[in-house]
């Protein structure tokens, strides 16, 4: 089965056809960027800021980890996309499906660690923590709901599975932070 995208390029419209697969692999892509970007971030961000780390350390922290991150997941994507479509072929296979994953991946993963990071450009860190972890929290469950309505399940089910399992990985840096902060 193969999926028309209408595509606009210097003010001309243009159709590309694809699989189902490729647009399943794509939005893989993004909804693991966006969700790993968000647990992540607002799990380490959470846990540095819980343990009593100045402002300052907290968002040069955010910005190295949302960098390195962003790229070291988008070079990850490649090479796993890569190695399965040279596993699927048996034979090199062309790189531009791939680098079209990594680029969703590397942009949907920079973009989605600004929601936990932007709190604590405005507030203090003991206020911005909270605002930080409801608004990722709340972007993960918008997560769940798009990705349903796009592939048409169930929108509800699907922005909860997506706000507790990414709510358990920032649990955890908020139980680190927690208990390490104080002892280290």
């Amino acid at each position: 089965m193969t999926i028309l995208v209408q595509l606009r390029y210097n003010d001309q419209v243009m159709f590309e056809r694809y699989s189902k697969n490729v647009l399943a692999e794509y939005l893989r892509s993004f909804v693991f960027g966006v969700e790993d970007s968000l647990a992540s971030t607002v799990g380490l961000l959470s846990g540095i800021a819980i343990a009593g780390v100045a402002r300052e350390t907290i968002l040069l922290t955010g910005v190295i980890l949302i960098l390195v991150e962003a790229f070291s997941m988008a070079m990850g994507d490649f090479l796993s996309e890569y190695s399965s479509e040279s596993y699927i072929q048996q034979a090199e296979v062309p790189s531009r499906r791939s680098f079209v994953a990594a680029f969703i991946m590397f942009f949907s993963y920079l973009l989605a660690g600004l929601i936990p990071l932007f709190p604590y450009l405005i507030l203090a860190p003991e206020l911005a923590v909270w605002f930080s972890i409801s608004l990722s929290l709340l972007a993960l469950f918008f997560l769940g709901v798009v990705g349903a309505k796009i592939s048409n399940i169930n929108a509800l089910k699907s922005g909860f599975r997506m706000f507790l399992t990414g709510g358990a990985a920032i649990l955890v840096g908020v139980i680190v932070g927690v208990f390490l902060g104080n002892n280290i």
